[in-house]
């Protein structure tokens, strides 16, 4: 039924008259901070979808492998497996990783190639943000140093992540923009940091040091972060990326990407 007195009112003034309208969007981003258990489960089952990617591609990765080759093959991996969508693949390698695009190309893989990957996928709704290096056939001590110290940097990023920690101490933990090479935090911002995940790919909360020292927050249990770390080698080309994607638990940090990470792996060792 139409209210008295609407007909011939204009429709902006029945807006004003009938609801009150008010931006939720700071609301919902609040509330988005806190998974639920159902969301837990929904991020663990996506996040072993890309568990199984990687093993697919540290079975295939060899000489002659193309970037676009190992992005089909997880494209592939995860639509059989029931992926929603594949947003994207990032598949860097050689002397393209440092610095680093965020774009494949037919680029063809070489002996000793350190390559990474960032997997971007939705499971019922929920994603994935989550990088692995590896090495084709062979590694150098300069990458094997560089992907030493950005697993330093994120164990030391992860320990820290417990409820009722304030995020300027995580933020400290991380290298300084000049650690990578970098003049400032501006530029260095999205290569060692926390970012909340979930339905979005980036959403509150977010750990880093361009905003975490002057503005911090409080963390707690619920919350889910990509720890995402990144260390240029001293060769001037190769890199490491890793990601772990981690639960804050009310004892601590519980990592739901489960792809071995501890150490450079070695695709097709010879």
């Amino acid at each position: 039924m139409t209210p008295p007195g609407v007909l011939g009112v204009r429709h902006d003034e029945q807006r004003e008259a009938f609801v009150d309208i008010v931006d939720g969007q700071q609301l919902l981003s609040d509330a988005r901070e806190i998974k639920t258990q159902d969301e837990i489960s929904l991020l663990t089952q996506s996040a072993g979808m890309v568990d199984a990617a990687y093993y697919e591609l540290y079975k295939a990765m060899k000489p002659g492998m193309r970037e676009n080759d190992a992005v089909a093959l997880v494209a592939k991996t995860l639509y059989e497996m029931g992926s929603e969508y594949v947003e994207g693949v990032n598949a860097i390698s050689g002397e393209r990783c440092s610095p680093h695009p965020h774009v494949f190309s037919d680029r063809v893989m070489r002996p000793g190639d350190p390559v990474f990957y960032d997997i971007l996928h939705s499971y019922m709704g929920y994603r994935t943000c989550y990088y692995r290096t590896f090495a084709v056939g062979r590694a150098t001590s300069s990458q094997r140093t560089a992907y030493r110290k950005a697993r330093e940097w994120m164990d030391r990023a992860i320990e820290l992540l417990k409820p009722g920690m304030s995020s300027d101490k995580i933020a400290a933990a991380l290298p300084k923009a000049g650690d990578i090479g970098f003049a400032s935090e501006m530029d260095a911002f999205g290569l060692n940091f926390c970012h909340g995940l979930g339905l979005g790919l980036h959403e509150r909360p977010l750990i880093s040091r361009l905003t975490s020292l002057r503005e911090p927050i409080e963390l707690k249990a619920g919350m889910v972060f990509a720890v995402e770390t990144y260390c240029p080698a001293s060769d001037g080309i190769s890199a490491a990326r890793i990601e772990e994607e981690v639960i804050l638990t009310p004892s601590g940090a519980k990592v739901i990407s489960l792809y071995p990470a501890e150490e450079l792996p070695i695709a097709n060792p010879y």
